[in-house]
């Protein structure tokens, strides 16, 4: 990507969508960032329920207006709101700025009353990955937990070294490892990128809240989800790993049954894990 205002157009241009008729939307500030507050105006949804969303776009493109119909497909089982972080990318501000920004919107959700209980988190692709470490770093402030997370084809390996980097390269129909790799560099910027807030696959992830993780079987970025998952296991975590047989890196963006059915379930674990955390399970 040579130009990176051209790139951040098209990759907007390329994924955006209108907002339903249903859906209200409002900029607002959130951690100090610009944000996207979205509300689904029907009766029974001005409840309590926060949906923190983290877009993706390799750390580099994309924003939380690009990805507001994922936001709005999760959002639409809870009963309230959600808040979409626009994070600083980089190169212009590589690492740990996204994460800082993430973090600090996480304490303001809390300080300005959110309830943890009713409280969750969301992200695809490199959101997925700073929704993981932004839980980590919560919980290493001994901050409380959100209720569950859902990570879509998490990017949390920067130093791509999952076997699906080479079993999937020509498979895959949007990446290549080199593209991954410029996009990767971009965000470190010649750091360590197998710091587990860079990679948290290599992290700790004792403490964090029920997690699912849905991934296509033709990403390069497969083993990443795979390898996160069995991260959680090994550290006594609730996960759902989902691998849906022949999509792309976040096929949620498509409107494929697959794809619908997919923001479907992790609409309703949302849900789920909100009623039984209210219930105090």
């Amino acid at each position: 990507m040579r130009n990176l205002t051209e790139g951040r157009e098209q990759f907007a241009a390329l994924l955006t969508r209108p907002l339903p008729t249903d859906v209200s939307s409002s900029a607002t500030t959130l951690g100090g960032r610009p944000a996207l507050e979205l509300r689904i105006e029907a009766p029974g949804t001005a409840g309590e329920d926060v949906l923190l969303y983290l877009h993706g776009g390799g750390f580099v493109v994309g924003s939380a207006r690009v990805t507001a119909h994922l936001t709005v497909a999760l959002l639409r089982h809870l009963d309230g709101r959600a808040v979409s972080l626009d994070y600083r990318l980089a190169p212009e501000h590589p690492f740990p700025a996204a994460p800082d920004d993430c973090l600090a919107a996480y304490r303001e959700l809390l300080d300005s009353g959110a309830d943890p209980r009713r409280l969750v988190i969301a992200g695809d692709s490199a959101g997925a990955a700073l929704a993981v470490v932004t839980m980590m770093r919560a919980r290493d402030a001994g901050l409380p937990m959100p209720a569950a997370a859902v990570l879509f084809s998490p990017a949390v390996d920067l130093t791509l070294s999952g076997a699906s980097m080479r079993s999937k390269d020509g498979v895959d129909p949007i990446f290549t490892p080199a593209d991954l790799e410029w996009y990767f560099d971009q965000y470190i910027a010649g750091g360590d990128r197998s710091t587990p807030e860079a990679s948290p696959v290599f992290a700790d992830l004792t403490g964090l809240p029920p997690l699912l993780i849905q991934v296509g079987s033709s990403e390069l970025l497969l083993d990443d989800a795979v390898r996160l998952a069995g991260r959680a296991g090994i550290d006594e975590v609730t996960v759902t790993l989902e691998v849906a047989p022949r999509q792309p890196h976040v096929f949620h963006h498509g409107e494929s049954a697959e794809a619908a059915a997919a923001l479907e379930r992790a609409g309703r674990f949302l849900a789920l894990r909100l009623r039984g955390r209210k219930e105090g399970s």
